[in-house]
């Protein structure tokens, strides 16, 4: 049996694809971009065009850490219908809890209690996004949590605010 189709993608198959696996500009530690912006809408678009199922994303993936909460609001419903039209699902949302400087000292473990308590509220509001959007997965990807500071916080107090974190958050 000859079919071209037998290795095609289909919905079915419930291929899913994160916003910064498409959206990646290519760089590296030790140079710039190298590739140009693509927009989640843009990114929506190719993934219903390949037939995937659905796309993922981190909460600052599709909406930016500094946007007002108008610009959330736009950005957001905008992001539904695109998914809509394209017949793509969400079904997995995370939060960024790495990308930022100022979680440099880790998220749920820095140091600064202002550090933390903002990781939660963060967190929280990608929990909300994700749930907004239909996700019915949400993924707790601590971050950095100290990596680039070693020594800077005895190990038991650290796996304390974690334990704290995910016991608020849950």
């Amino acid at each position: 049996m000859t079919n071209n189709d037998t290795y095609q993608p289909k919905p079915k198959h419930k291929f899913s694809f994160g916003l910064w696996t498409l959206g990646n500009r290519g760089r590296d530690p030790f140079g710039d971009f190298v590739r140009p912006v693509i927009s989640p809408l843009e990114i929506v678009t190719m993934l219903g065009e390949v037939g995937a199922w659905g796309v993922n994303l981190h909460d600052n993936d599709l909406v930016p850490i500094d946007a007002t909460p108008a610009e959330r609001d736009t950005i957001v419903r905008e992001f539904k219908k695109a998914c809509l039209e394209n017949k793509l699902v969400v079904p997995m949302a995370t939060v960024s809890l790495f990308f930022h400087p100022v979680f440099r000292d880790g998220a749920f473990t820095a140091n600064d209690p202002e550090v933390r308590a903002y990781a939660l509220q963060k967190t929280m509001r990608a929990m909300d996004l994700g749930a907004e959007l239909g996700a019915r997965i949400f993924v707790l990807w601590g971050g950095r949590e100290g990596v680039e500071t070693d020594a800077c916080r005895r190990p038991d107090e650290a796996v304390k605010r974690l334990r704290e974190a995910v016991n608020y958050l849950c």
